[in-house]
């Protein structure tokens, strides 16, 4: 009763609240907004198939003082779990019932991954925002265009780019506290600076920048009460980027990109049902260099574009080993290597085709206390060959058909395929029907297959997707509404086997189908020029075998405003209903299943530009009601926390 009361409160104060954004002198209409996810080139929201979600770099200028993780957890279908945990705390990333392996992330256009990680997902908290330009995020089965793994949804991130002027620079400093909700300490202990420089020069064009993140205070484990005090868990991250461009010709551009990637934390894990291992002797590192080269052409009836890029990543932990009372060392490697050759050819103004070629290259290497793995053995190369055809009627219905075929080294050949019909009603305001069905799989990870766990019998997972929606303005185009349904079949799935009589662990497929389906929508209201609010909620429901750390009802519900060109206020408010999780008994090697209850997080920005287009402050405070609430079994989360922070243009 008293969460209900709590519930209604906060959605009361919402509606009495303003949302407003920047202004140009024109507003742009959203369904004419340009996405990429779709075909790999630009082309009109419009004409495309999916409702994809697009984070601009003025949406992500609203959210100031969140990390990457949290603006994602944000969109419509998304559970980036974790997110509201100490820094150090690894990610959970949940699209449409789909975890981790099956949410595929790029970074300019290039997948990212790890590797020697269980699942290859890449860590997102390697990535700080602020180097971020925008994002977007498609939903749905997408292996026709992208691959093994995107099998539930694709993020796409674009990092910044050079500014117009011959030279800008930009530095941003962010202090805050760091708290769980049982601390009261409002000192800070959470560092966030870095600087950039960038510009456009003739034919060059340059962005350079830093970033460092200092954080403690949070120790990852939760503490059982009041009287028992865990170590803290620190949190470092340096960041450096470096990206060129050059303009041979009107015709041909040349980009290249580099960046480092570092960030060391302690951490802790469960051990058994008295607690958790908690000694600062436990930390990891993680070290990440990524480099590449995308040149661009276009011709008269069409463009080419090939997007190379080369990422080495090395995790190594200290750990303390409970049972021998000693330090155990591990250290894993992987190298990466991605090139991806795609040309789209204009038949006409409304009939595209585009054709690609895609190499993939992985290894890995591992030394533990369990054994060594070398990566002339643990490796695999992928060669894809995909065509994609797009073509728009006249009377308001687009097409966007394709098919894969993969060979993998290991597994040999597999095909998928998307159907994407999109419908545009000619009628008074606009409305955009979508419908597809798309077919996706999942490759085992090189641990999966050759760690001391490895089954090289496993087969690749199979996914197919259907989903239909629509698209709407009304009320002048102030009022855009869309939903989409989905369902999801999964089979041969990946498990992890472990029986404790024998001590007999590997990896295994499940055997038959597990299904996932659900709701996405998103209401987004203009109220005014100086007003806007936006909600979105999140219906989904798995099977029991993939029924964990996912939400069955999600909503967020966002209020800005904008009282003069130079101040916004932001309110936000999140539900999370009660999730399922399981909790690994170290001692007797059992597992229980627990559910967590539901929780509300509501939280507060205003911001001032004390200098117009120059010097901008903010100010933020986070889980304003100080909710105790639980993410993952047994690990701290965060309580009511404030920041401050400014943002100087050069």
């Amino acid at each position: 009763m008293k969460k209900s009361v709590k519930a209604v409160a906060i959605l009361a104060m919402l509606s009495t609240c303003a949302y407003a954004q920047e202004q140009d002198s024109t507003r742009v209409n959203p369904l004419k907004e340009v996405v990429i996810s779709d075909t790999k080139f630009a082309q009109s929201k419009e004409k495309s198939g999916k409702v994809i979600e697009v984070i601009s770099a003025k949406d992500l200028e609203k959210k100031s003082g969140q990390s990457l993780a949290t603006v994602l957890s944000q969109v419509t279908g998304v559970e980036i779990n974790g997110n509201q945990s100490a820094n150090g705390k690894n990610l959970g990333y949940y699209i449409r019932g789909g975890k981790n392996r099956q949410v595929l992330i790029l970074i300019d256009g290039i997948p990212v991954t790890d590797a020697s990680g269980i699942t290859l997902e890449y860590d997102l908290r390697l990535l700080p925002v602020e180097q971020v330009e925008s994002i977007e995020v498609m939903k749905g089965a997408a292996s026709t265009l992208y691959g093994t793994g995107a099998a539930t949804g694709v993020i796409n991130i674009t990092l910044k780019k050079s500014a117009k002027k011959t030279i800008e620079g930009n530095a941003y400093l962010n202090i805050g506290s760091n708290n769980t909700s049982d601390d009261k300490k409002y000192n800070g202990q959470d560092f966030n600076q870095g600087i950039s420089v960038n510009g456009n020069y003739k034919k060059i064009n340059y962005f350079t920048g830093f970033n460092s993140t200092e954080t403690g205070n949070i120790s990852q484990i939760a503490s059982p009460d009041e009287t028992i005090k865990y170590e803290d868990d620190r949190f470092s991250r340096q960041n450096a980027i470096a990206k060129l461009g050059f303009k041979a010709t009107d015709r041909l551009t040349l980009d290249f990109f580099g960046n480092y990637d570092k960030l060391k934390n302690g951490y802790d894990f469960t051990f058994d049902n008295t607690g958790f291992n908690d000694t600062d002797i436990n930390t990891t590192t993680s070290e990440q260099v990524r480099f590449g080269f995308s040149p661009k052409f276009k011709y008269n009836k069409g463009e080419f574009v090939l997007n190379s890029g080369f990422a080495k990543i090395t995790r190594d932990y200290s750990e303390f080993n409970t049972f021998s009372g000693t330090t155990d060392y591990s250290l894993y490697e992987s190298r990466n290597i991605v090139v991806d050759a795609v040309n789209k050819y204009n038949i006409n103004k409304d009939f595209a085709v585009i054709l690609g070629v895609n190499y993939q290259f992985n290894d890995m290497l591992s030394e533990t206390p369990f054994g060594n793995i070398e990566n002339e053995s643990t490796k695999f190369n992928i060669v894809d060959g995909y065509s994609t055809l797009v073509y728009h009627f006249d009377f308001g219905l687009n097409l966007n058909t394709g098919a894969r075929l993969n060979n993998h080294s290991a597994y040999g050949n597999n095909f998928v395929y998307n159907f994407n019909p999109s419908y545009n009603f000619k009628t008074s305001f606009p409305l955009k029907l979508v419908a597809s069905y798309s077919t996706a799989y999942i490759t085992p990870s090189l641990y999966q297959l050759y760690s001391e766990y490895g089954n090289t019998n496993l087969t690749p997972e199979k996914n197919a997707t259907a989903e239909a929606g629509f698209e709407t303005q009304l009320l002048d185009k102030k009022l855009k509404i869309d939903a989409v349904a989905f369902y999801r079949d999964q089979t041969n799935s990946f498990d992890f086997f472990f029986n404790p009589d024998t001590f007999e662990a590997y990896y295994v497929n499940i055997d038959g189908k597990n299904k996932a389906k659900g709701v996405e929508t998103e209401v987004t209201f203009d109220v005014s020029d100086k007003l806007r609010i936006n909600a979105n909620y999140t219906f989904t429901q798995v099977d029991k075998a993939l029924d964990r750390l996912i939400p069955k009802h999600k909503a967020n519900v966002g209020v800005d405003f904008q009282p003069t060109s130079r101040t916004l206020f932001n309110l936000n408010y999140q539900y999370f209903n009660a999730r399922n999780d399981a909790f690994f008994d170290g001692n007797t090697f059992g597992t229980t299943f627990v559910e967590l209850d539901s929780y509300q997080l509501v939280n507060a920005l205003v911001k001032y530009e004390l200098i117009k287009n120059r010097l901008t402050v903010f100010s933020s405070v986070t889980n304003i009601l100080n909710e105790e609430f639980v993410e993952n079994i047994g690990y701290a989360t965060r309580g009511r926390n404030f920041k401050l922070g400014l943002n100087i243009v050069l």
